[in-house]
């Protein structure tokens, strides 16, 4: 589709190109060969006044008719070649700029694509769960209550899973539609609330950081960016290991780092860990893990949106570590910054 598209839009380049380009080779040829009579008529007359002559001979006209003719010959060939110069020219540039004005429509079209595809696979399978399930329990007419009950439970969870997907879709699209509002907040205090809200033992999360850390972002985001972080960390590391949280200041802004222990990122998988649905190490269908693949591509848009950096550092069976960095605030900190209860 986008190669036709492609070719279309180059033969309206070429179109318009090659337009401009006739036109203005006509308009030189009219210039020029009247400017070229005009003199050749004035160097006739100079010529008949230094040597005294009446009327021009025909020997005169006919020279300068001919030279006349032999100019606009020589112009026409040369702009002729110009304008096939042009065209050659014009349509390697054409097709080069249609290209490079299509490549951002023909990428967007294509994760436009493999998200639809994806999200249709991650809520198919769900919703077959449970119409498996209600299938089953419908067909046996000697189902307990308790089993009916297992069942409803069951179905239950798939339906918190829709309603997490759905959110965090939701959450997707409205963080590439809309832009931020971004003042001052103290990085450190929605840390601390949050770790706080967690209810985990130090033991399981422990934070370090000044009491305040103050960046420019948009505190709401920012808060479901360390969440996102923090629930990523918990996922894929040892019950009861320690996940810790580190935050402080960098030489280009407010710093926070989280670092847990467990079976880390394969090198070829650490470029992709921020795509939409992917998860390195468990099955689309599903995993031990849960959750939809969906958490660290919001975190990367959350960062983005704050022209902000994030990072990834993995080693295999020892640790993993996801570092973002922010603006720093432009205003001097204030306490009476509400803490975080998203």
């Amino acid at each position: 589709m986008f190669k036709s598209t492609t070719l279309r839009l180059t033969g309206w380049y070429l179109l318009i190109l090659m337009s401009v380009s006739i036109i203005f080779s006509i308009i030189i040829f009219e210039v020029a060969t009247s400017e070229i009579r005009v003199r050749l008529e004035g160097f006739q007359l100079n010529m008949q006044e230094s040597i005294d002559l009446k009327p021009p001979s025909n020997r005169i006209v006919d020279l300068r008719t001919l030279e006349i003719n032999k100019t606009k010959a020589n112009l026409s060939i040369e702009l002729i070649y110009i304008n096939i110069l042009v065209l050659a020219t014009g349509g390697i540039g054409s097709y080069y700029l249609a290209r490079r004005s299509l490549r951002p429509i023909e990428r967007a079209h294509d994760a436009q694509s493999r998200f639809t595809s994806d999200a249709s696979h991650e809520l198919r399978t769900p919703l077959a769960v449970m119409k498996t399930e209600i299938e089953v329990a419908l067909r046996d007419k000697e189902a307990t209550s308790d089993e009916l009950r297992e069942v409803l439970s069951s179905n239950l969870e798939e339906v918190d899973k829709l309603s997490k997907l759905s959110e965090m879709l939701l959450s997707l699209s409205r963080l590439e539609h809309n832009k931020l509002e971004l003042k001052p907040i103290n990085l450190a205090k929605i840390a601390h609330n949050i770790v706080k809200d967690s209810n985990l033992p130090a033991s399981r999360l422990e934070i370090d950081s000044p009491k305040i850390l103050m960046a420019n972002g948009n505190e709401t985001a920012v808060s479901d960016l360390i969440k996102i972080l923090i629930d990523n960390a918990l996922k894929y590391s040892p019950e009861k290991s320690q996940i810790s949280i580190s935050l402080s200041k960098s030489g280009q802004g407010p710093k926070f780092e989280i670092t847990n222990s467990g079976p880390g990122i394969h090198p070829d998988k650490i470029n992709h860990i921020f795509d939409r649905f992917y998860r390195a190490d468990t099955s689309r269908t599903g995993g031990k893990k849960g959750g939809h693949g969906l958490g660290l591509a919001l975190a990367k848009n959350i960062v983005e949106l704050h022209n902000g950096e994030l990072s990834v550092d993995s080693v295999i069976n020892k640790k993993t570590s996801f570092t973002f960095i922010l603006h720093p605030a432009s205003i001097k900190p204030v306490e009476t910054t509400e803490p975080s209860k998203n």
